[in-house]
């Protein structure tokens, strides 16, 4: 069948069904370092990882003190590095948006998964003293300083949950 001879219908089928290729093609690509982007091999970004740490100590101990405000430090941090960085910012301006403690751990589980993605996939290393850790129990990696566990996702009730990697 001729393109001139197809019903009008099924054209317009064929052409947004390769718009949408076209896009879904973009989507997979990988994204294009910036000049902000660590090189691989280096430390994890400080600006992240500081205010990081000061949420997982909060969670650890029960707390949401300070949460929102250290999520807010994350996303602007993060934005500065560009589009590699991008589920970071996501993740970090959901966490600042949490409604309780229960809410906060489970947004804190996808901006972890977000900050080990990146860090994994650039190679870096988390700055000196900063260990990475894994929870079985959500299945989820966290960062933070110290030899003691001190696992951000149940706090005080299941506090030496997990191990280190």
């Amino acid at each position: 069948m001729r393109h001139e001879q197809m019903p009008r219908n099924l054209l317009s089928c064929f052409r947004g069904c390769s718009i949408l290729l076209v896009v879904a093609a973009a989507a997979c690509a990988p994204a294009p370092q910036t000049s902000n982007t660590p090189a691989a091999g280096g430390a994890m970004s400080t600006g992240i990882v500081e205010p990081y740490l000061k949420i997982s100590a909060a969670l650890a101990d029960d707390s949401t003190e300070g949460v929102k405000a250290h999520a807010g430090e994350i996303a602007t941090a993060s934005a500065a590095l560009g589009a590699p960085a991008m589920k970071i910012d996501t993740a970090a301006l959901q966490l600042a948006s949490f409604g309780d403690i229960e809410d906060a751990r489970t947004k804190f589980g996808v901006l972890s998964e977000a900050i080990d993605t990146y860090m994994t996939g650039l190679k870096l290393t988390p700055p000196e003293g900063v260990k990475v850790a894994f929870c079985p129990m959500v299945s989820k990696p966290w960062m933070q300083q110290g030899d003691t566990l001190a696992n951000p996702y149940y706090g005080k009730d299941m506090l030496s949950c997990g191990s280190f990697r």
